[in-house]
């Protein structure tokens, strides 16, 4: 195997285009953002990277909070919409049919459609030349209970979760281990394997992997 060396460029992927909603639940907005990601557990914060340029840094900048919602590849078209429209001249939630709905913890609306969103408080903002960081406190998570199992798993591999690598969205694939797997026993790993080929044939609706879902440059 050969490696090319490349210039420095966010090759990290996949990573979720997460929809990031702000404002209030009458007056709702929504971008599209591909840089977010986990900071720490313990506090839980997690950051997400909007461009100065971008509506949605006015709005989190002013009320100092915002949602992480996690999409699905149902919401695929309203995920690259929503990463390309701006919420000064056009209603996203309107135009995409996405349901804004009271949070826990925050003035911010989630997104009902999504199956995972995270209410999120800022606690700082640093600039880095192309985009503003805003470093925040996760102080809630709502999880639609349709992905909740008897024993209250989450079952996301059911969701059809969707990813963004280098200009295209992708459906991700098949649940094909767990944390630690590597090293379990021998004995836990047949009672998980047999565990997971009932939860295959329970599921009809398999999710299609590495489908492409168009390419569009996601203007974080």
């Amino acid at each position: 195997m050969t490696k090319i060396t490349w210039k420095a460029g966010t090759m990290l992927s996949p990573v979720p285009p997460a929809l990031i909603s702000c404002g209030t639940v009458e007056n709702p907005n929504v971008m599209t953002a591909a840089w977010t990601g986990i900071i720490c557990t313990e506090p839980t914060l997690v950051y997400v990277s909007v461009r100065p340029s971008r509506f949605s840094n006015e709005i989190i900048r002013k009320s100092g909070e915002f949602v992480i919602n996690v999409p699905t590849v149902k919401l695929a078209k309203a995920v690259d919409w929503c990463g390309v429209k701006s919420g000064r001249n056009v209603d996203k939630f309107k135009q995409m049919g996405l349901t804004a709905v009271k949070c826990e913890k925050i003035s911010a609306p989630q997104i009902e459609e999504a199956p995972i969103s995270l209410e999120c408080r800022v606690k700082n903002i640093t600039s880095f030349g192309t985009h503003d960081m805003f470093l925040a406190e996760v102080l809630a998570v709502n999880v639609d209970d349709k992905y909740i199992g008897e024993k209250n798993e989450l079952n996301l591999d059911k969701a059809q979760l969707l990813a963004y690598a280098h200009g295209f969205y992708y459906a991700l694939g098949k649940k094909i281990g767990k944390f630690g797997w590597s090293v379990e026993k021998k004995s836990t790993a047949k009672k998980r394997i047999a565990r997971q080929k009932q939860e295959n044939t329970q599921n009809n609706k398999k999710p299609q992997k590495g489908k492409k879902y168009g390419k569009q440059k996601n203007k974080n």
